[in-house]
Order: structure tokens, then sequence, then C-alpha cells
């Protein structure tokens, strides 16, 4: 697996039971809460995947959600979609990411946005999808992930993507 370089006593691994989400706070409600009541059921359920960044012995610095999904061959920007077909397409969304107020300021949310685009780019090798699209929850997160070539889609000021060619640039160190 890909993965992105991080300080001592940091590491990735998917969410368990085990991991202290209770004591998680990045400032966001609904980041918080997700992770506290919601990412380890749909986990489950199969509905998603959380990659908590914890820092040894298990304090949660961060984490990330990732689903399948679909987008309307009509929401893509038109130059990017003229080559697609009108249908229905395969996108991954980054559903959710969140850095505990502790770790805020260290760049350790662009290393959590850089493994899971690294995941991302490793599942469509396998499982192809045309792009990686995320709901910003404020102004502040549209300008962070902007600042990673994230672009708007036409129509939806806050929610943004990064089209499989792009990320599978970046990944072979193209761009």
């Amino acid at each position: 697996m890909t993965s992105v370089r991080l300080p001592e006593k940091f590491f990735f691994a998917t969410l368990e039971k085990s991991h202290n989400r209770a004591a998680f706070t990045s400032g966001d409600n609904a980041v918080d809460q997700w992770l506290k009541k919601s990412a380890l059921q749909a986990q489950k359920k199969r509905l998603s995947v959380t990659r908590v960044l914890l820092e040894e012995p298990g304090t949660i610095a961060g984490y990330y959600t990732l689903a399948m999904g679909q987008v309307n061959f009509d929401d893509l920007p038109h130059t990017y979609a003229r080559k697609l077909p009108s249908t229905l397409l395969p996108i991954i969304t980054l559903a959710w990411l969140g850095v505990d107020k502790r770790y805020q300021g260290t760049g350790l949310g662009g290393r959590i946005l850089a493994q899971a685009l690294a995941d991302c780019h490793r599942t469509g090798r396998e499982i192809p999808f045309v792009a990686v699209l995320l709901d910003c929850a404020n102004p502040g997160a549209k300008s962070f992930y902007q600042h990673y070539d994230f672009q708007e889609l036409p129509g939806h000021p806050m929610t943004l993507m990064l089209p499989w060619l792009l990320l599978d640039a970046m990944m072979h160190g193209k761009t």
C-alpha cells in the first residue's frame, strides 16, 4: 500500500472499536459526531471505510472516510465530461476528513489528505472511477482542498472534484 511519510510515532490504521473516538475534538461538531457515533457502524455495513491517524500509544490525531458513489454525467465540468458516456459515472467520495484540535496547524491535515488520495489511487488501479468528489463544510475547507487541485463542480460551489487523470498524474509526480 502506498503510504505518506509521517512524523515519528504516527501511523494509519483502519478504525476499530478499541480506538478512543470519544477524545477526538476537531472543532466541527458534525466531523466529531461522525467519527464518534457513525463511522464504525457504516464501516461494519460496508458503506464506507474510515482510517485514523494515530499517535502512539493510540490517540486519534485525525481521520478520513472514503466511500464509493456515482455522479451524473451532467454534473461534471463539460471539458471533462465530453469524453465520457452520458450516464451515472463511478466516483470515490471523500466523505469526511478531520484533524483533532491538538494537531491542527501542524501539517497533518495535508498528510491525511495525501494518504486518502493514495488509497483512492490504489483502488482506482483495480476498480475504475472518474473522480474523487467531496462536499465542503465551509469556505475554509474549500480553500484547503482547492490548494490540492480540487475543482468546483458547475452549479455546486461547495462540491469539489479531483479527476482520476489528475490524481494519477499526481501519484506519478507529473504535476
